[in-house]
């Protein structure tokens, strides 16, 4: 879809049309890696098991309805830039390291699943602020919330992850 005639600056201008096409992919990824967490968080929070898993299935569950939070945000501005949320065929799946322990007691196998997880969140989003900078504030300003909310997952399972390795 081509922009209005009245933009003639900034992301949605029909000048930045090729700009705005590399933000809509690092979104889609963006918008992929969300719902791929969602899954995983989902999947892993139900097959934990245990006393000391109890919280991190917890905060799991909790996390899920953040992650797809993220998920929607970025489907929405996909298509604020004139672009169009991926469907179902787009999916591959990426995130080996997030998967449910054949062990439902192996919680710190977990928890270096979701910090590697959140890394790569972080480390992704990063990129779109970075692509965004001058020439589309609102998602930069977007992503950046997001991104707080990632390094505040990671610092909570980092913390979990030194507790469970206490010697």
């Amino acid at each position: 879809m081509t922009t209005t005639k009245q933009v003639s600056a900034g992301i949605l201008s029909g000048t930045n049309a090729a700009k705005r096409a590399e933000i809509q992919d690092l979104l889609r990824a963006a918008y992929w890696m969300e719902m791929e967490t969602v899954m995983n968080y989902l999947a892993i929070s139900e097959h934990l098991d245990g006393v000391r898993a109890k919280e991190i299935a917890a905060a799991l569950a909790a996390d899920v309805g953040d992650e797809l939070g993220h998920a929607r945000a970025f489907a929405q501005r996909i298509k604020e830039l004139y672009g169009t949320p991926p469907g179902s065929l787009e999916f591959a799946a990426e995130q080996t390291y997030l998967q449910p322990p054949a062990d439902a007691t192996d919680v710190v196998t977990v928890i270096h699943g979701v910090i590697a997880a959140e890394a790569g969140a972080i480390e992704h989003y990063t990129r779109i602020i970075e692509a965004c900078d001058g020439i589309d504030w609102a998602t930069q300003d977007m992503v950046i919330g997001i991104l707080r909310d990632e390094e505040g997952h990671m610092r909570q399972f980092e913390r979990f992850l030194a507790e469970y390795t206490k010697g």
